[in-house]
C-alpha cells in the first residue's frame, strides 16, 4: 500500500500547539479534558473551522520546563497533529474532546501573539524511503508484532488491547505497536522522531521486549492510563 503524502513529502504549515507531558503517535487516541480559557478558545476555533480540517500539533515538554517560562527550550520540537474527532461542551464552558494522532512535523518558529494559544510554523516530517529486502522487513514486522503480543499478555487483562490490522503500512505499524505500551517519555519521543520506518520498526520491537523483560522482574503490571487522574488537561 503507498505511503500517505505526509511521509513522502516535507510541507509547510502554520498550526496551533498543544504542548503536553505526552508524546503523540499516528493513529493513536488522545482524550482531552479542556478548561484552560486558551484551550477552550482553540476547541472553539477548531469546532467552527477557523481552525483548517480541525487539526493541531501536540508537543512534548521537556521534563523540569515549561513552554511559558522556556518557550522552544521547554518543549521538544518534533510532535504530532491531533485531529478533533468529538467534542462535548460543559455546562461550565470545559470541554471533553477527543482526537487522534495523524501527522508527525517539526517546528521551525514559535508565535505567542498571532493568537491567544500558542502557534508555530512547522515543516511536516517525511520517512526516509529506504530499499530494504522485502524479506527482512516481513521478518522484522512479525518479530515486532510478536513483541507486541507478548508484552500485551504480561501487561493487559483480555481485551485491553489489540492487534493492529493485517495490512497497516510499514511506515504506521510502529506507532501503533508503541500505543498499548507505557513507554517512557524519551523513548516515545525518539520513536517519533525516527523517519527510518525499518529502523522504527527494530527499535519498538528492542523496547517492547525490554519492557515486557522489566515487567516480569518486577512482577507487576503498568496501570492503565486515567487510573490515577491521570487523563491529559489543558492546564
Amino acid at each position: 500500500m503507498p505511503a500517505p503524502a505526509y511521509y513522502r513529502e516535507a510541507v509547510s504549515a502554520i498550526l496551533p500547539l498543544f504542548p503536553l507531558g505526552t508524546v503523540l503517535m499516528p493513529g493513536a487516541a488522545l482524550p482531552l479534558h479542556i478548561f484552560e480559557p486558551r484551550y477552550r478558545q482553540l476547541t472553539v476555533d477548531l469546532l467552527t473551522d477557523e481552525v483548517p480540517d480541525k487539526e493541531f500539533g501536540v508537543v512534548a515538554v521537556r521534563e523540569g520546563h515549561s513552554p511559558d517560562r522556556s518557550g522552544s527550550d521547554g518543549m521538544h520540537l518534533v510532535g504530532c497533529t491531533a485531529v478533533l474527532l468529538d467534542a462535548r461542551r460543559l455546562p461550565d464552558g470545559r470541554y471533553d474532546i477527543v482526537t487522534r494522532g495523524a501527522r508527525r512535523f517539526r517546528v521551525l518558529d514559535l508565535d505567542s501573539t498571532a493568537r491567544q494559544y500558542l502557534t508555530g510554523t512547522v515543516e511536516f516530517l517525511p520517512d526516509a524511503l529506504g530499499g530494504e529486502d522485502p524479506r527482512l522487513v516481513t521478518m522484522l514486522e512479525q518479530a515486532a508484532r510478536e513483541a507486541h503480543r507478548v508484552y500485551c499478555r504480561t501487561a493487559w487483562r483480555t481485551g485491553d488491547w489489540s492487534e493492529p490490522e493485517a495490512d497497516t503500512p510499514l511506515a504506521e505499524l510502529p506507532h501503533l505497536l508503541a500505543g498499548d505500551c507505557l513507554l517512557p517519555l524519551p523513548d516515545r519521543q525518539r520513536l517519533l522522531e525516527q523517519t527510518d520506518p525499518v529502523q522504527r520498526l527494530r527499535d519498538v520491537r528492542r523496547l517492547l521486549a525490554r519492557e515486557t523483560g522489566l515487567l516480569e522482574r518486577l512482577r507487576a503490571v503498568p496501570a492503565p492510563h486515567g487510573t490515577f487522574g491521570d487523563q491529559p488537561s489543558a492546564n
